[in-house]
């Protein structure tokens, strides 16, 4: 019988919804899926906390769930953070070598780090991570690992990821509130580049877009490397709003017609549709409702845009945009993205795991996979036996450190 030396947990806290993926860590390093769950959450807007005890309970109802599936107690989370206060910043730095015939280690790379991101980062940004693209050694560029190489000049130019201090701290004080300690932040849509992009796009050059309820999160990779971070406050959930607005009807109705009715399709298919609520039959008209999503639609892909443009990578994609996130189950979505943006689109989901898989194959639950393959990657936890959850509270935890270490090292 295999034997399992600890476990990894993916906790994915949006804006609407909070998602927990749990794998079993075998000793040969295999992951096997024993739970997932998700819940509504409250207490968050556009990925940010503004009432702890909404995610704090949904948190703590959430990993309820996926411990009564795997018989584990769950006291840590790689977790994930969002909203449009995350930040991508290009920096560099430049040190020399102590001696001549100097060969490079950690401790001059440390420094190196240092260096590069002193009086670049502001005051009120807490550091996700930091990415190094490149190298440069006496003048030769393009070098990946500069450890036990010699050199008298060293400089590095660096892609660093933050967020504003103030969301990081809450996010850490909910998920704490429900007795999870953090051993992880990591931005939604790069936990979903982990768990939907292979080796081949990060290197050739992808996006991926995770349009979450409230928010649309952009990770651009190029040579491999997280080139880029952006996120804009607009989600899915403000198809939901405008339909309930435009069709004068309730938000719940909204969401309905906007889950079986709404496409990328726009104009292809006419007449009406009726949906039974409450007992009534309600009739809307099919260019009524394509109007209202393609209005969204074409904000949310032009912010999106915007932000390619930004990164300069608008026409630099060869491998196109892959897309996750709840937003990404809306059928024809691809073949809209694809016309708007002018770039080969496809649907990421996870694949190449074991165990209770089903579920966990769809686009929303795509950053959950990513922080729980994040967090088998960072060693994870020792395989506790399952214990009754202890009643959302606070409790004290220590902050950890912000500075992330690079989530694609082990491809």
């Amino acid at each position: 019988m295999d034997e399992i030396s600890r476990y990894a947990v993916g906790l994915d806290i949006g804006t609407s919804t909070v998602r927990a993926v749990v794998a079993s860590v075998m000793k040969d390093g295999r992951l096997n899926v024993i739970g997932s769950a998700e819940v509504p959450n409250s207490g968050m807007r556009r990925g940010a906390v503004v009432n702890l005890a909404g995610p704090a309970q949904a948190i703590d109802k959430v990993l309820g769930e996926v411990e009564r599936m795997g018989g584990y107690e769950i006291n840590a989370a790689t977790i994930s953070i969002n909203g449009s206060q995350i930040l991508s910043t290009r920096t560099e730095g430049k040190i020399a070598a102590v001696t001549a015939n100097h060969e490079i280690n950690q401790e001059d790379l440390a420094r190196l780090t240092d260096v590069a991101l002193e009086g670049e980062i502001p005051a009120n940004q807490e550091i996700l991570d930091v990415v190094p693209l490149q190298y440069v050694l006496d003048g030769q560029a393009g070098i990946k690992d500069p450890l036990g190489m010699v050199a008298l000049k060293i400089e590095m130019q660096a892609n660093v990821v933050s967020t504003l201090v103030s969301t990081y701290d809450n996010l850490r004080k909910a998920s704490e509130s429900a007795n999870v300690t953090p051993e992880g932040v990591v931005p939604s849509v790069v936990a979903a580049a982990r768990a939907v992009l292979n080796e081949r796009q990060m290197e050739n050059g992808v996006a991926v877009v995770d349009i979450g309820a409230s928010t649309t999160g952009i990770a651009i990779y190029e040579e491999s490397d997280l080139q880029y971070v952006g996120v804009v406050p607009v989600g899915s959930n403000n198809i939901t709003n405008d339909l309930a607005v435009m069709l004068a009807i309730d938000t719940e109705v909204a969401e309905e017609i906007k889950r079986r009715f709404a496409t990328g399709s726009f104009g292809e298919n006419e007449g009406s549709v009726v949906i039974r609520w409450r007992g009534k039959d309600l009739h809307f008209e099919r260019d009524q409702i394509d109007e209202v999503v393609q209005a969204r639609l074409d904000e949310i892909l032009e912010l999106v845009h915007k932000e390619l443009k930004k990164a300069r990578y608008e026409q630099r994609l060869p491998e196109g945009i892959v897309l996750t996130g709840g937003g990404a189950r809306m059928r024809d979505i691809d073949k809209f993205v694809r016309m708007t943006l002018g770039m080969s689109v496809k649907i990421g989901a996870s694949t190449g795991l074991s165990g209770l898989v089903e579920k966990i194959q769809k686009p929303e639950f795509s950053a959950a996979v990513g922080l729980m393959l994040t967090s088998a990657e960072n060693e994870g936890r020792a395989a506790a036996p399952k214990k009754s959850r202890k009643k959302s509270g606070k409790k004290s935890a220590d902050k950890g450190p912000g500075l992330l270490k690079k989530f694609f090292g082990k491809f």
